[in-house]
């Protein structure tokens, strides 16, 4: 796995936001996928790195990361050598994102970057995590949603959640469990 990470500072008073976004053939979306990212992250006013995994594409997909790393200092790209699938991706950013706090975002953007402020403010409040879930799943097949529904499970820890609904994604928190 090649890194190509930049350090990334913890503003003075802020938090440190990694976004983990894994990439496997996704060079028509990641222009619009890292400015909508921007735009959020602007809005928000925090220290803050987007992790790209890039998941062995065979598109041109590393050369826009690479584009995107030289035009935007909180880009940082890693290099997965093939494709091992969204989990392992997802994973890889996960182990080498630097935040205080970590969101996942597909790069499609099926997941709007528009929630992040919401997860960020239930953060905030004391949970330890804060994750949304699709409503509908609507034209996935049973396995795809039932490895969903199981790699999510898990990093939760399947620990009790209070759940609502915001801007069509339904967001849970997790408890803050002492150490």
């Amino acid at each position: 796995m090649e890194q190509n990470l930049k350090p990334v500072q913890t503003a003075a008073g802020g938090i440190l936001l990694s976004v983990v976004v894994p990439a496997f053939n996704e060079q028509a979306v990641l222009h619009e996928c890292h400015s909508r990212l921007s735009k959020v992250l602007d809005a928000l006013g925090v220290s803050a790195e987007i992790v790209f995994v890039n998941d062995g594409s065979t598109d041109n997909t590393p050369e826009v990361l690479y584009r995107l790393r030289e035009q935007d200092p909180r880009v940082a790209v890693v290099e997965l050598s093939r494709n091992f699938g969204k989990e392992i991706a997802l994973t890889a950013g996960l182990d080498h994102a630097q935040g205080e706090a970590v969101v996942v975002i597909d790069a499609d953007l099926q997941d709007p970057p528009e929630l992040i402020p919401e997860l960020i403010k239930q953060w905030r409040e004391g949970y330890d995590v804060v994750y949304a879930t699709r409503v509908a799943r609507d034209g996935e097949t049973y396995l795809k949603k039932a490895t969903a529904g199981l790699f999510y499970r898990r990093e939760v820890m399947l620990r009790s959640r209070r759940r609502w609904q915001a801007a069509g994604a339904g967001l849970e928190c997790g408890p803050v469990n002492p150490i």
